[in-house]
């Protein structure tokens, strides 16, 4: 039986949030991000993709529509895709975040994955919901080819999970704008194919 691939998309670069804490802040596409999702497009565009799905944040929407438009199917939502929820620290750059909340920045940048973020989400919290997404997917779309456009902490949980690395870990994994990853699916596990490939038109 042919596994179930899910091909893993960072959405493309967005607006702004350069040097800045940006989780469920939704922020649209930079001109660049567009061209990058063109090139996206493209490299995925001779792949038998059936479905494509987004995080409901409009970085990612915005991403998933042009990648979806040579295979001729509409992009579903969910919400359980989204970045993690930084709380009170959203928007917020990262020396202002290291002055008002000293507390929760030393424990974020010492041990990411046991933070609970002011008013947001722990890394438990979002683990949860974001393997609780991938277990409905899996099962909806048994064998097939699916699109997945969501960020790079999703990411990096996925690919952890599939690669069984250690929480603490994850943060190794490379993640740019863009980004092309592809996981098979099979009855025996998962196996990685492609992890941080280029959105660029002279393929992945």
């Amino acid at each position: 039986m042919p596994p179930t691939t899910v091909w893993l998309v960072r959405h493309a670069l967005a607006e702004g949030n350069s040097g800045r804490c940006c989780g469920r802040s939704d922020i649209p596409l930079a001109p660049e991000g567009l061209h990058q999702a063109r090139a996206i497009s493209e490299n995925l565009s001779r792949e038998s993709i059936s479905h494509v799905y987004a995080s409901h944040l409009s970085r990612a929407v915005e991403t998933a529509r042009i990648l979806a438009e040579p295979h001729g199917v509409p992009v579903r939502t969910m919400e359980e895709l989204a970045e993690i929820d930084f709380g009170d620290l959203e928007g917020l750059t990262y020396e202002e975040i290291e002055r008002r909340y000293p507390d929760a920045f030393r424990s974020w940048m010492t041990e990411p994955t046991q933070t609970q973020f002011p008013h947001g989400e722990s890394f438990s919290q979002m683990r949860a919901r974001v393997l609780g997404a991938l277990k409905a997917l899996l099962s909806r779309h048994r064998n097939e080819s699916i699109a997945v456009v969501t960020h790079a902490g999703v990411i990096r949980l996925l690919i952890g999970e599939a690669l069984q690395i250690p929480e603490n870990q994850i943060f190794r994994l490379a993640q740019r704008d863009g980004a092309i990853n592809r996981i098979d699916y099979f009855e025996h596990g998962a196996v990685v194919q492609l992890i941080n490939g280029a959105s660029c038109s002279d393929g992945l």
